[in-house]
């Protein structure tokens, strides 16, 4: 019994050193990690009016692009935006473009911060500045455009608007339009200007 006591004390001895070491080295990776995480925080949308919207748009000129708009409080926005999160990663390699715009009002922010670090977006978001005139906004950034929610607009490489949705689509229409500015003419996507049609 006595040799199986001193036993136990040398094994624990030996072994107590490195499992501490080892729950340190654990802790240590632990706390890097959430610091790392914490470094790759999402940052907040940038407001834009109309007038920078418009100045956004320019830097796409001659690309495909696909611009979400979207808002914590729109449910079908909710449900759409992992599928345009999919999507843009997807055709990425074929030239699409994506960004996204925000709806939500400052009140909203904690939710908008969430929402984006959840779906890891990796394409620009910004935020309709508040205050603006809303509709004057609506109409400047589409003329078919009343405020429905989600809203997207599929730009030709002319900077033209190809096609745009209202309300949400189901994925394949989503990649007929994305196809559709991606292979056109320009002169092709100014004689497809409309209203994607219910699927």
């Amino acid at each position: 019994m006595r040799v199986f006591s001193r036993f136990q004390f040398v094994l624990a001895w030996v072994f107590l050193p490195v499992i501490a070491i080892s729950g340190f080295a654990f802790a240590q990776g632990s706390h890097e990690k959430q610091a790392a995480t914490a470094g790759r925080a999402v940052a907040d949308p940038r407001l834009i009016d109309l007038s920078e919207y418009n100045q956004v748009l320019q830097r796409y000129h001659g690309k495909a692009l696909l611009v979400t708009f979207w808002a914590t409080w729109c449910e079908p926005c909710r449900d759409e935006y992992p599928m345009i999160v999919n999507l843009a990663k997807k055709y990425a390699p074929q030239g699409l473009a994506v960004f996204g715009v925000s709806l939500d009002e400052d009140a909203d922010m904690n939710l908008v911060r969430h929402f984006l670090a959840t779906n890891h977006p990796g394409f620009p978001n910004y935020r309709q500045k508040p205050g603006i005139d809303v509709d004057a906004f609506y109409e400047g950034v589409n003329p078919g455009w009343g405020g429905v929610m989600p809203q997207t607009i599929f730009y030709g490489r002319d900077g033209h608007i190809a096609r745009y949705f209202l309300g949400a689509k189901t994925p394949e229409a989503f990649e007929d339009a994305i196809r559709l500015i991606l292979v056109k003419t320009d002169a092709e996507e100014n004689q497809a200007q409309q209203t994607y049609a219910e699927r």
